[in-house]
């Protein structure tokens, strides 16, 4: 068995009604290209080409605070949820549960949409992104959507969120030679991480559960940067972050990182799953393949991240966990 926790799909209901409100975005003009991405019965004979696997499904871009005001991603978000749930009732044995899309920019709804799609339509989690608008995660203002996962005891999915408008320098309006997506996705992830763990979360909320989008971004591969702050060289010691002092935090930066999890959404490439990997371990690694975003309808992500896995040479009960079993536990399947 493998069960993908980190994947896209765009129901039809959905795709139709954003189409008037966003006729120039590439999820529109796009995305339909990938069949596997907006056809059902498409993805279906996709997930056939693999024996044993499971997806749980979320919603591909944009963030709903980017299509429509607060007044209106409550009814968008209704909408993903309602029909995303459809598919899971429908095909079970392929999709098990789904990850609940949030109208992010009105936060009393969102709180409202949480506890319908996970008390009634059967969502194992939500998805965030990265940034709200421009707006950091860490704002006080979303710390209630954070809470009531807690209470409900799942999962936050955080989806990096970057446009090419995010120029690559200072002096120049627009991201070139798409930087903004290769590079400028993992450091947004690798950002919110660090303003989450940062703005004491952790330590407000300890039980909180955080699923950080390829393998963490930046962060296994930089966790030297964590252990030596730049304060840290000249006002702290080996052990003493004077940032992390000044924030309040209870204990060293690097254990707050090692509370998340990190999927294995790097397109098969194994020299930095095993960096990650080291990083996180077995224990808070889920397989996630970000499919049908590839050239082959999401067949060379599927294939290349389960071989990626295996590539790893893990004990067999460690790549069982990595494969379903961190994900059953997490969603209580």
């Amino acid at each position: 068995m493998m069960i993908d926790m980190f994947n896209h799909f765009m129901p039809k209901a959905y795709h139709d009604r954003i189409a008037p409100l966003i006729p120039d975005n590439p999820a529109v003009t796009a995305f339909p290209r990938l069949k596997t991405l907006v056809d059902i019965e498409a993805r279906l004979r996709l997930l056939d080409e693999f024996d044993g696997l499971q997806q749980v499904l979320s919603l591909a871009n944009p963030p709903l605070e980017l299509i429509a005001p607060p007044d209106r991603t409550p009814e968008l978000a209704r909408i993903a949820n309602d029909a995303l749930a459809e598919i899971c009732r429908k095909y079970p044995d392929r999709f098990p549960t789904f990850i609940a899309a949030m109208p992010t920019n009105n936060v009393e709804a969102s709180l409202q949409e949480i506890d319908r799609a996970i008390d009634t339509l059967g969502a194992r989690g939500i998805q965030l992104f990265t940034n709200v608008a421009g707006k950091p995660l860490s704002n006080e203002e979303f710390r209630p959507i954070f809470q009531r996962m807690v209470q409900h005891d799942l999962p936050v999915w955080i989806h990096p969120m970057r446009g090419p408008q995010a120029a690559d320098y200072a002096t120049e309006k627009m991201s070139e030679d798409e930087i903004w997506f290769c590079f400028g996705w993992p450091y947004e992830t690798t950002a919110c991480m660090t303003r989450l763990i940062y703005s004491g979360i952790f330590d407000e909320l300890p039980n909180l559960k955080i699923i950080s989008h390829h393998m963490g971004g930046m962060i296994p591969y930089f966790s030297a940067k964590i252990n030596l702050g730049f304060k840290q060289i000249f006002f702290g010691s080996p052990d003493r972050n004077p940032l992390a002092e000044e924030r309040g935090l209870k204990r060293h930066p690097r254990d707050y990182y090692k509370m998340l999890f990190a999927d294995t959404a790097l397109s098969g490439e194994v020299a930095p799953m095993q960096c990650g990997h080291a990083f996180f371990g077995s224990d808070k690694v889920i397989f996630a393949t970000d499919a049908p975003f590839d050239a082959e309808q999401g067949r060379g992500l599927i294939a290349n991240t389960i071989a990626g896995v295996k590539a790893l040479g893990l004990p067999q009960s460690e790549t069982e966990q990595i494969f379903y079993g961190n994900a059953r536990a997490l969603l209580r399947l």
